[in-house]
């Protein structure tokens, strides 16, 4: 038979979740629009970073877990911020 927990997330946090994504999403518009000089990219990418996180752990459920796979999702990203400094890095030496 399944082990499999179910767990039931209240419309109230869904629509809460939602307004937060919707309010990160103007600030990041917000930012194109205002001139910020090189940190322009790097404001982008952290509230993308903020919303991504925010998806991963209420709309993907990943909050709900065990640690394993947050774990795991925590060392992709690790890897990805390091090929993302590398490919900046070389990028600023050209």
């Amino acid at each position: 038979m399944s082990e499999e927990k179910t767990h039931i997330v209240p419309y109230k946090t869904q629509v809460i979740v939602l307004f937060v994504l919707l309010i990160l999403t103007g600030i990041t518009v917000a930012v194109t629009r205002l001139e910020f000089g090189a940190l322009n990219t790097l404001i982008a990418m952290l509230v993308a970073g903020i919303k991504a996180t925010i998806v991963l752990a209420w709309y993907m459920h990943l909050k709900y877990e065990k640690r394993l796979l947050p774990m795991l999702v925590a060392g992709v990203v690790i890897l990805f911020l390091l090929v993302l400094f590398v490919t900046f890095f070389d990028y600023s030496y050209r």
